[in-house]
């Protein structure tokens, strides 16, 4: 396992492990522990400063990522040069899965580190012998990729038959269960208001609207770019 420095520390290839087993990631699911080690050992772990491109649209798909620590959001930029914010991928989650196909491929979307963060990364070259030779990796990632047009086929729904209330409070709830830090107040989220805005696909205005309405109500604590959930469940029933 090579390593790599970063700001603050490393991470072993102990620390990897235990990590790797802690959050259980789905496109390792059904790998046996002794085949497991094999496929670690062919990535490097790399450490990014939040903000970080590590996958560039239209570029050459030739690196996996497997986020450990702190996490990322896709994003695509129009033919103006705006940004408009895809998936988020937390701890857990990969990115750059087309790195995956037999035939040379270009990243669909970049993907833009939201925090300091630890990734494993396996070459294009390093990773496709193994999905030969371990099967399961490709079906896992497919079915990652199932979920993700599940994902959208919701977000498509709701857009059309939820309220704007109901549509932020969705995605706060959803962004503290999959990528909150426990702290004493509740789950806290570092995310701006033109974050939530775009994925609950509502204007900033509403979001600062709801988010002082929550405050208000004790079920949040905002301050700039950070919002704390009391209580997941809660927001969403108060938001109906």
């Amino acid at each position: 396992m090579k390593m790599m420095s970063g700001v603050g520390r490393e991470m072993t290839t102990r620390e990897i492990a235990a990590r790797v087993s802690e959050l259980a990631p789905r496109f390792l699911e059904g790998i046996a522990p002794c085949d497991l080690s094999v496929v670690l050992e062919a990535a490097a772990l790399r450490r990014f400063q939040a903000h970080s491109i590590i996958a560039n649209e239209g570029h050459r798909a030739d690196k996996l990522f497997l986020f450990l620590e702190g996490h990322a959001r896709t994003f695509t930029t129009t033919r103006k040069g705006e940004k408009v914010g895809l998936l988020w991928i937390p701890p857990g989650d990969i990115a750059g899965a087309r790195a995956l196909l037999s035939r040379p491929m270009e990243y669909l979307v970049s993907t833009e580190t939201m925090a300091d963060s630890f990734a494993l990364a396996w070459r294009r070259n390093a990773i496709l012998p193994l999905t030969r030779e371990h099967p399961i990796l490709l079906e896992n990632a497919l079915m990652i990729a199932s979920d993700y047009v599940e994902a959208y086929r919701d977000l498509h729904v709701e857009a059309s038959y939820q309220t704007a209330s109901q549509r932020v409070a969705r995605v706060l709830a959803s962004l503290a269960k999959g990528m909150g830090q426990r702290v004493v107040e509740g789950m806290e989220l570092n995310i701006s208001n033109e974050e939530l805005a775009d994925e609950a696909n509502v204007t900033i205005f509403t979001v600062s609207r709801l988010l002082s309405a929550w405050q208000r109500k004790g079920l949040l604590i905002k301050s700039r770019g950070r919002v704390v959930v009391r209580s997941p469940e809660e927001l969403v029933r108060s938001a109906g």
